[in-house]
């Protein structure tokens, strides 16, 4: 309570502070996703339920906006990727197409510029910024100097950042000194334009040894695999994972991050929010090729954008946005990966499964 508090008395200081509209329809669903809301509808109570497996494909067809004439560019969802670099140029890029392939209508990549032409080279779709910087460019500058460069890094990133309705932060990343240093502060300016993201990849390095970068903010969400989860509950449990009680631990886990909503990922993926738990476990593709994280963390991102205009409309649910778009995403990439090992089998590639996202979400929710 002390914590919805503060939150709540901090956004009414911003809202005093910034007269902007996108800002300020944030700061009031934020107050919504703290407090609850009168609105319940049926569907979601039921895909919901108590029972810790949720009903993915009933969440998929009730947060997924139909297709409107009358919609414009943009209101589909505008999703940004943070991360790419010299020696990783796939991932940024399989998270940011994926949004695209689900729905959402613009895509941008903020990566390196070694990394920029190459993944402007794998799509014209995607809206590539090459503006992030590595220790090795600026190794010849002094602190006052490298202090500038990370002053028009974040600038750069904040001109853009309240057009977005959710960030991806991790993906290629990497872990150069100075660019998770320009990360972490892009990470601060997200949560006080109280824009939601989603970390993976060595966002989550960066997470786990600086917790305090997301703790008690309701609208991150982090995404990690086994080993990923392991380092988390060993720096903030301070215990070993336990499999015997795994809800338990990470309720746990996620309750004392602040209540940030966790995407456990395996067999079953596990989600979390400190409070309730749930599981996906619909059977997707033995094929485990890298880069379907990268597919699972744009989805989570465009789902979580979707739920959340879905909580600004009059039929608002009580449900937090965050842990639908988490079953929404999980259960759409284990159908599609099921359907492109279906066509595939062993030579089944994450490019593969992205191809198979749209006809596996037109299934489950037709467009027309």
């Amino acid at each position: 309570m002390l914590v919805k508090h503060s939150v709540i008395s901090n956004i009414g200081r911003l809202s005093s502070l910034s007269p902007s509209s996108s800002v300020l329809r944030r700061q009031q669903f934020l107050v919504r996703t703290l407090c609850g809301s009168r609105f319940n509808p049926l569907k979601l109570i039921r895909a919901m339920s108590s029972t810790s497996e949720a009903d993915a494909e009933s969440i998929l067809r009730t947060i997924t906006p139909s297709l409107d004439p009358k919609r414009h560019k943009g209101q589909a969802g505008k999703i940004a990727v943070i991360g790419g670099c010299r020696e990783y140029t796939g991932a940024p890029y399989f998270a940011a197409i994926s949004a695209l392939k689900i729905g959402a209508d613009l895509s941008h990549v903020f990566c390196t510029k070694d990394a920029a032409p190459v993944i402007k080279s794998y799509s014209p779709e995607l809206i590539v910024h090459p503006v992030l910087e590595e220790s090795y460019s600026i190794s010849e500058f002094s602190e006052e100097d490298k202090r500038k460069v990370q002053d028009k890094v974040i600038g750069e990133v904040d001109k853009w950042m309240e057009r977005f309705d959710c960030l991806v932060i991790g993906p290629g990343l990497g872990r150069d000194p100075f660019l998770l240093e320009c990360v972490s502060k892009i990470m601060l300016l997200a949560k006080k334009s109280i824009v939601p993201f989603v970390v993976d990849g060595d966002g989550l390095f960066l997470v786990t040894n600086s917790v305090d970068l997301v703790k008690s903010y309701p609208l991150a969400v982090l995404t990690p695999n086994v080993n990923e989860y392991k380092r988390l509950v060993q720096k903030v449990l301070n215990c070993e994972v336990d499999e015997q009680k795994a809800e338990d631990q990470l309720r746990s886990l996620a309750k004392q991050i602040g209540g940030v909503t966790i995407l456990r990922k395996g067999k079953s993926d596990l989600i979390s929010n400190g409070e309730t738990v749930k599981s996906v476990s619909i059977y997707g593709s033995p094929r485990r090729c890298g880069g379907q994280g990268d597919i699972l963390s744009g989805s989570v991102a465009v789902f979580l954008s979707w739920a959340q205009q879905l909580k600004s409309g009059p039929e608002s649910p009580s449900e937090n946005p965050a842990i639908l778009g988490c079953i929404a995403a999980s259960g759409l990439l284990r159908k599609a990966a099921a359907l492109a090992f279906a066509k595939h089998k062993r030579s089944t590639l994450t490019s593969d499964i992205i191809e198979c996202l749209g006809e596996s979400l037109e299934d489950i929710s037709p467009a027309s």
